[in-house]
């Protein structure tokens, strides 16, 4: 089983269908979903497997209540702390594809403690590089890695931001990786250059797949030769959101039944071409 560490919070996406007009209406699909990337991978591996875990800190409000029951209906064992109020993103979709976010992650970054029982059954441990951005989550997410660790528990990190990483430094978030060494990392191209390498060595990881949008994904690592796996172009795409989460659920939900890597990709990449032609990180059309 998966579980992954990190946000459950509310995703507003706005979808314009022109440009934005200043000091007047601008034309818009609006619609609500569950967001938060950690939850986003929690539900993408339930859809595939099952069953999943999340673990994070939820507000304790009607929102964090609504956002829980969304993802114990589709199979996510939910864990962790409830205090303080639920965060939302508002997810800004131009006409062609290109998403601008606007984040207030709420009481998500005050995880305080990890439980031992909360790794039962967990094959794979996976986390965003936000559960390291700050507040009492990042020693929560610490903990959560070395105790998986300690059960023989794989760890996979995905960077998550340019923004998050320019604001933590390349020097630091390499460092941060290097001490953790996940199995595996996650990363965008755009990312990787943030970090300032695309080496996996650097990072401190076994297997590191870079994605580049509609461009090849690459993946490279110590115990895989360097391999490049072509993106399928989908005409009638509406939403990036949750993509990549979605490509992370599919490849490691793979990963763990023994696929090869090139199996690993086809089933991350059809899993996000699902994903991409819906509003927000959902398989469900309403």
């Amino acid at each position: 089983m998966l579980c992954a560490v990190g946000d459950l919070i509310e995703d507003v996406v706005v979808r314009l269908h022109d440009d934005v007009r200043r000091d007047t209406d601008t034309p818009s699909t609006i619609v609500r979903r569950r967001g938060g990337s950690a939850a986003n991978v929690a539900y993408f591996a339930a859809k595939l497997t099952g069953a999943s875990r999340f673990v994070g800190c939820v507000g304790s409000d009607p929102l964090g209540d609504s956002l829980v029951a969304q993802l114990t209906r589709h199979g996510v064992d939910v864990c962790g702390e409830r205090i303080g109020r639920t965060g939302s993103i508002v997810v800004i979709t131009s006409p062609d594809g290109d998403r601008t976010m606007l984040t207030d992650r709420g009481s998500a970054t005050q995880l305080s403690n990890w439980e031992p029982s909360w790794l039962d059954g967990v094959d794979i441990l996976h986390l965003p590089l936000y559960s390291f951005s700050h507040g009492s989550l990042v020693d929560a997410a610490r903990r959560a890695v070395n105790l998986a660790k300690q059960r023989g528990v794989r760890i996979s990190i995905d960077l998550s931001s340019v923004t998050l990483i320019q604001q933590l430094g390349a020097p630091v978030v390499r460092g941060l990786l290097c001490e953790l060494r996940p199995d595996v990392v996650f990363c965008t191209r755009d990312e990787s250059q943030a970090s300032e390498t695309d080496d996996w060595r650097d990072l401190g990881t076994r297997l590191l797949v870079v994605k580049d949008g509609v461009h090849p994904i690459r993946v490279s690592g110590a115990d895989v030769e360097d391999g490049v796996y072509p993106v399928d172009v989908i005409d009638d795409l509406v939403d990036g959101t949750g993509a990549g989460d979605a490509f992370a659920a599919g490849f490691l939900s793979s990963m763990v039944t023994g696929r090869e890597i090139a199996g690993c990709v086809a089933a991350g990449r059809e899993l996000a071409s699902r994903v991409i032609v819906r509003a927000g990180a959902t398989l469900e059309d309403e």
